[in-house]
């Protein structure tokens, strides 16, 4: 006769003693009880394996040696999206830095279009289509019809500012943040400066949002896994 397992016996003998109990005035109870037990007993016996402490970095079988494991699908790929935590205005921002930072100190030149040279309008129109695959009109004239109007209280990065300071032209830079806007100054050459500055709170004129933060967020986010994908 081949001999039960441990819990099956136990199972059995909890069956016989509750069919003993049939001829009591609750065996009704008495059998749903048994049988709770049994099925607890069943449930909590089963052998509990310690995981490996390096369960989750072996490698799988016919890979080699040198193979990395990713724990995530987080790959370098998705490297360009940068920080998923950042709000979108703080995204948007994070980019018009690091474009000052390629064009800082560029002198400026009417008419000019590169880093050897470039106006306020060149270098608007430059860093959109660079940074957020968007086109702008190339003057200063085109782009004060960009978007919606905006208060200044309500700036947020990525707005356009414009101004209207002596001269036969207007002037427009991008607002990045805290009273702050990237521009080429004829003076200076591409800079960031203070909106409350005395000059430039002189001859402020008016501000515009040529997208919301969220959507050029998107974009900046599409231009860079795409720059990255043609490397």
């Amino acid at each position: 006769m081949v001999a039960l397992p441990t819990i099956a016996v136990t199972a059995a003998r909890f069956i016989n003693l509750c069919s003993g109990q049939l001829r009591e005035r609750h065996a009704p109870l008495a059998m749903a009880g048994c049988m709770v037990v049994v099925l607890s007993g069943c449930a909590t016996s089963a052998p509990q394996g310690d995981t490996p402490d390096d369960y989750f970095a072996r490698s799988m079988p016919g890979l080699p040696d040198d193979w990395k494991t990713q724990m995530s699908p987080f790959d370098g790929q998705y490297d360009a999206f940068g920080n998923w935590q950042a709000s979108p205005t703080e995204q948007v921002r994070e980019a018009l830095l690091a474009q000052h930072e390629q064009w800082v100190g560029t002198p400026y030149r009417l008419g000019g279009t590169t880093q050897r040279g470039i106006d306020c309008s060149a270098l608007v129109r430059n860093i959109f289509r660079d940074t957020f695959e968007l086109e702008l009109p190339r003057s200063t004239r085109g782009q004060i019809h960009e978007g919606r109007p905006i208060d200044r209280q309500e700036l947020q990065a990525g707005d356009l500012v414009f101004f209207r300071p002596p001269g036969a032209y207007n002037h427009v830079g991008i607002y990045v943040g805290d009273g702050h806007f990237l521009h080429a100054s004829t003076s200076q050459g591409v800079i960031i400066s203070s909106l409350d500055n005395v000059y430039w709170k002189r001859y402020y004129w008016q501000s515009r949002r040529p997208l919301a933060p969220s959507h050029m967020a998107k974009l900046k986010d599409s231009s860079s896994l795409n720059a990255s994908r043609s490397m």
